[in-house]
């Protein structure tokens, strides 16, 4: 186990230094994620500008955007077991290295194919960074309330990211064309790597051997499910694009149920997802990114349509949920190491649902601003309790030799929640449907999550 900093002795000067390096290191950490996050939204801004330059089909430009989402959600479960093999602090730092070269193969693609593999690829590397970056964050933080302090902090810089994205790709755009978009990665990765010589070394454990026949076909069910979502927004339900990938998605995990009961060293363990509070914490962040992320791209939707807004406006009437995510997790980090992270995850669940209750009154071509705000903050509330909540609480209750595993697991079903999210809720016409929605999908989880916060004897 890697040691705790030390204290400093009365009179002495080794806090600062301590402190110092603590916060050095988690710069480090934090910087890779954030970087991932980033890249998740900062090129949506220049697909016109990319549309102009490169002159691609109108059926490959989305996949400029949506191959690094498909890759990085069905590879992140296997990232989290080769961290674990082979050593997170390993793989984060290849990851980085591997994340700022792609950037720059991406900037000189010449035509949408090589875009699009560029960006398959970047989201390879970033399936390796986020679970690595959380194992090294939990080894770093032993104490379970720095711990939890942490990873509010760590997911508040994500957010972050993300938020920042569409603001930053923007000012790229414009100071110079979609190229510089991807050249802003390799700085802040090659910042992280020199941050990396700081990370703790966890110590080494038991080899175990590698599940490949569990690794591949939870990569196809994740990545295929991904795929299929994607298409959904776009094609349709009913769309071969969208059923063939969800179906093929299905058997895939239906087989991996059969594989993993068989094989000494499963990927997904047996006895991690058997515990109620990992399962808890997993439904509870696929529902919140559902409700979050759905609900993010209805609003802007609807903001445009209905009330004709401007794209710049609909942006602004949407910062009641993108800006709690950049600062209350640093505060969400607090609560959970105070009251523990079942509280507040039950909190961001009765949120999902508070904000489905109040989408049912927004009735009309034209519902009140002031319900909507409403709803945005509840929205808000869920990205900020449950998605901190669910990766604390997934932290606290898995076994440590499983630290990358659990939260690659965690993330993957994180975006699989995003990405159909926005596949059911961005098409609806009207918002008390999407509440409607909402309310049946969080209401079971939430009170999935109060059975297993109730006190055991």
């Amino acid at each position: 186990m890697t040691t705790a900093l030390p204290l400093r002795p009365p009179g002495s000067g080794a806090a600062p230094n301590a402190t110092t390096r603590t916060r050095l290191t988690f710069a480090g950490i934090a910087a890779g994620n954030l970087l991932v996050l980033l890249d998740t939204s900062v090129l949506n801004i220049a697909v016109p500008d990319v549309q102009a330059s490169l002159h691609p089909d109108a059926a490959a430009l989305p996949w400029a955007v949506d191959a690094y989402t498909v890759v990085f959600a069905g590879l992140l479960l296997a990232g989290g077991a080769v961290a674990d093999r082979w050593g997170a602090r390993r793989v984060y730092s290849w990851s980085l290295g591997l994340f700022a070269v792609l950037s720059v193969l991406c900037a000189l693609a010449p035509g949408i194919g090589w875009l699009i593999a560029g960006r398959a690829l970047l989201g390879a590397a970033g399936a390796g960074l986020v679970p690595a970056s959380l194992a090294l964050l939990i080894h770093l933080n032993p104490d379970p309330g720095r711990r939890t302090r942490a990873i509010g902090a760590w997911t508040a810089l994500s957010g972050l990211g993300a938020a920042a994205g569409p603001v930053l790709g923007g000012a790229l755009v414009e100071l110079g064309g979609w190229r510089l978009v991807f050249l802003v990665n390799p700085p802040i990765a090659l910042a992280a790597l020199l941050l990396a010589r700081r990370l703790p070394r966890p110590a080494a454990r038991s080899a175990r051997p590698l599940d490949r026949p569990g690794l591949l076909l939870s990569t196809a069910a994740l990545g295929l499910l991904t795929f299929g979502l994607v298409e959904a927004g776009s094609a349709g339900w009913g769309a071969p694009l969208t059923l063939v990938p969800v179906a093929a998605a299905l058997a895939c995990f239906a087989a991996v149920a059969v594989v993993e009961r068989r094989v000494a060293a499963p990927v997904l363990p047996p006895a991690l997802l058997a515990l109620p509070r990992v399962r808890a914490a997993m439904v509870a962040a696929a529902v919140s990114c559902f409700a979050y992320f759905g609900g993010m791209y209805l609003f802007a939707v609807r903001l445009q349509h209905g009330y004709g807004l401007s794209p710049l406006q609909a942006g602004l009437a949407s910062l009641p949920m993108a800006f709690p995510v950049c600062v209350m997790p640093f505060f969400t980090g607090r609560l959970v190491a105070r009251y523990g992270p079942r509280p507040v995850l039950l909190g961001g669940m009765s949120a999902s649902v508070l904000a489905g209750l109040l989408l049912l009154l927004c009735d009309g071509p034209h519902p009140p601003l002031p319900l909507l705000v409403a709803a945005e903050l509840a929205l808000a509330a869920t990205g900020t309790l449950s998605i901190p909540g669910a990766a604390a609480a997934t932290a606290v209750a898995a076994p440590p030799e499983y630290a990358a595993t659990s939260q690659g697991a965690l993330n993957g079903v994180r975006q699989a929640g995003s990405a159909l999210g926005v596949a059911v809720l961005g098409p609806l016409a009207t918002l008390p449907t999407a509440g409607c929605i909402l309310t049946a999908t969080a209401l079971p989880a939430a009170l999935l999550v109060a059975r297993t916060a109730r006190p055991h004897p």
